[in-house]
Parts: structure tokens; sequence; C-alpha cells
């Protein structure tokens, strides 16, 4: 019997790489001048960031101090899914961040097309919100991780479960 490979495409990040890279952000936040008395507040919930602050100029701030500190923590920028800003009390605005995990049926059905197009010895399979690429040669799923990393996709793609 021959052997056969795979692995599979999944969109997750490491929830306590976001917990670090959230407290590095509030820490510069109370030390920033320019933002030390704004009172702003990050909470972080199941799946959402709630950000409260003074002004549309200092959430901007705080996006890119929050974008800044997930990148170096090797997060993916595509995981923050912004939500429309909100007046809040006080002359206050909120937002919240909803944060993107797992593969929607489009985007799965999207990679597994993309996959049998492309490549004829390598199969795909829909498994909730993973696509299990399997194939008899190891080189084949190298070049299938090769093209799914040069597709733009609305979110950050790993490869788990190598076998």
């Amino acid at each position: 019997m021959a052997a056969s490979f795979s692995f599979d495409v999944v969109s997750e990040f490491d929830r306590q790489e976001l917990v670090n890279a959230l407290d590095q952000t509030t820490r510069e936040i109370q030390s920033r001048y320019d933002l030390k008395d704004t009172k702003t507040t990050l909470e972080l919930g199941e799946t959402t960031i709630t950000v409260n602050t003074d002004s549309e100029f200092t959430l901007d701030a705080i996006h890119t101090l929050l974008q800044m500190k997930a990148a170096k923590r090797n997060l993916s920028l595509k995981i923050f899914d912004y939500g429309k800003i909100e007046s809040s009390s006080g002359n206050r605005v909120r937002q919240e961040i909803t944060l993107r995990k797992g593969i929607s049926q489009e985007i799965a059905k999207q990679i597994s097309k993309l996959i049998r197009d492309e490549f004829n010895k390598v199969q795909a399979s829909i498994q909730g919100d993973t696509v299990r690429v399997s194939a008899k040669a190891k080189d084949d799923l190298q070049a299938v991780m090769q093209r799914l990393k040069q597709e733009e996709l609305p979110m950050a793609l790993q490869f788990t479960n190598y076998r």
C-alpha cells in the first residue's frame, strides 16, 4: 500500500500572543505623552477586542500601536476585523474589533477549487473550518503550500498536521 501524506489548512492565532500584544499596547498607551490622559481601555472578549477612547485621532494611534505589537509577536494583521466607530457616553468613541478565526465555507470552497484546478495529484476536502490536503508525494504538498502562500485571501493561513 502506498503511503499518503497530508496537512490541514487552518486559520488560527495564538491567543496568548494576542494577550501579550494587548498588554504591551496598554502599557505603551499609559506611558506615551499624547495618549496618557485619554483614559483609553482595551477589553479582550472571547471573539472581540473593545476599544474605548477619547477621539478618532487617538483610535487611529491605538490601531497603529496594536498592529505594531501584534506584528512583533508574529500575529497576522488579517485576524483583526475593524467594526464601525460608535459614539459613546461623554464625547468618547468606541470600536469593536472582531477576531477572525477559522476558514469560512466560501473561502474553503475557493481553496479546494484552486487545488483541484492547479494540482492533478492532490486531493482537498473541507472538514468544518479546515481544509485537509492529501497526496502521495510530499513534493506535491510543498507545492500546494507555496501556491496558497501566494494567494491573497482575507484571512491568515497556517499549515498544521503535516504528515
